[in-house]
């Protein structure tokens, strides 16, 4: 079914930036997306433990505690039961949420690591990296608070097909939010059903959450994923543009306009692209 013109239900942005059209409940287009595995650095066999932990850029906080749980030989779930007594020097906004203040980078394991320490050198890696003066400077520049930041390159971090493409997200997600527009991001539905597919269905999009950013205005309540710098200097530094809506038409191809019915005729380009694709469906 054509519209002539874009009602709120039939446009979804989706995760890695792609695009899809919901139609008659149907959704046209969805590819899944690989989680990245856990990496343990210095690891050799016949070794006890690894010296290093690597937590890549646009892991869920959820996926960092599994990752520590493992690297610290710990039960499942125990990092995350060591939240309590953590005591991570988080924003207010943040009310105790670590949730894209676990830094991505590589960590040394110390003999005798413990989760709340981890967890500590993550958060308080993220405080160095974000209340500096260019982030937090270019933070009040866009009329907003770190947090807001941190929330916004979370989502050009799961949004963004490339870092070339990051600076264009982020001025998609001010275009919309200053427009009144929902932000209609299939990374925060994912985010709520925890899970990471672009498989995202009419039903996914009514679903009663915070994040539900089909339903409800504004940012999400918390950022989503673990940004790195270069989401992060996106978020401050958005590139200047009109674009509303944007889809990634083949890989290395994104393409961001304001017209929905050119952006019709890209998400067009995309699912014959798919369809035609060996490995499509």
């Amino acid at each position: 079914m054509q519209m002539n013109t874009p009602p709120r239900s039939t446009i979804r942005l989706t995760r890695r930036g792609r695009a899809a059209l919901i139609a008659s409940g149907a959704v046209v287009a969805g590819t899944a997306v690989a989680v990245p595995l856990l990496i343990l650095g210095g690891h050799r066999e016949g070794e006890a433990k690894p010296t290093t932990l690597v937590i890549p850029e646009g892991w869920r906080a959820g996926q960092v505690y599994d990752a520590v749980d493992k690297a610290l030989a710990l039960p499942a779930g125990t990092t995350r039961k060591s939240l309590a007594k953590a005591n991570l020097k988080l924003p207010n906004d943040a009310e105790g949420n670590p949730e894209g203040y676990l830094f991505p980078a590589t960590y040394p394991l110390q003999e005798q690591a413990t989760p709340e320490e981890m967890l500590s050198f993550m958060v308080d890696t993220a405080n160095k990296k974000f209340n500096g003066a260019p982030i937090a400077a270019g933070a009040q520049r866009n009329a907003m608070n770190v947090y807001q930041a941190v929330t916004i390159a979370s989502l050009v971090q799961a949004e963004a097909d490339t870092k070339a493409d990051m600076g264009k997200v982020a001025r998609v997600v001010f275009n919309r939010l200053e427009r009144g527009m929902p932000l209609q991001m299939d990374a925060t539905i994912n985010y709520a059903l925890n899970r990471s597919t672009v498989r995202t269905t009419a039903a996914d999009t009514r679903i009663n959450s915070p994040y539900n950013s089909y339903q409800r205005m504004g940012l999400p309540p918390t950022p989503i994923d673990s940004p790195g710098e270069a989401a992060m200097h996106a978020a401050i530094n958005p590139t200047p543009g009109d674009w509303l809506y944007f889809v990634t038409v083949k890989p290395g191809d994104t393409r961001f306009t304001a017209d929905y019915a050119e952006h019709q005729r890209n998400v067009t380009e995309f699912n014959r692209n798919q369809h035609s694709s060996p490995k499509a469906g």
